[in-house]
């Protein structure tokens, strides 16, 4: 077994409002920066041993898909890298 970090990051999918990420995206433009768009995220740093970078990826997805993650309205990447 290998020790594995997998990263998830979680966000919601495009056309779900984002009142964070609105209300963020207003105070940079007072600030004088210019954006076409900004979505707020969620990140999450599992730390995991198995067999392969695959297995710790498949295992970090099931959890995004179970808890950390809600299909209807977020989507997620997960990343995996040896610790």
């Amino acid at each position: 077994m290998t020790d594995y970090t997998a990263t998830v990051t979680v966000r919601l999918k495009r056309g779900v409002l984002d009142p964070e990420a609105e209300t963020t995206q207003q105070a940079l433009e007072r600030l004088g920066f210019d954006l076409d768009d900004l979505r707020s995220a969620d990140r999450f740093e599992v730390d995991l041993d198995a067999p392969d970078a695959d297995e710790a990826a498949e295992r970090a997805g099931e959890m995004a898909e179970r808890l950390l993650a809600n299909p209807t309205i977020h989507d997620y990447d997960v990343a995996v890298a040896e610790r």
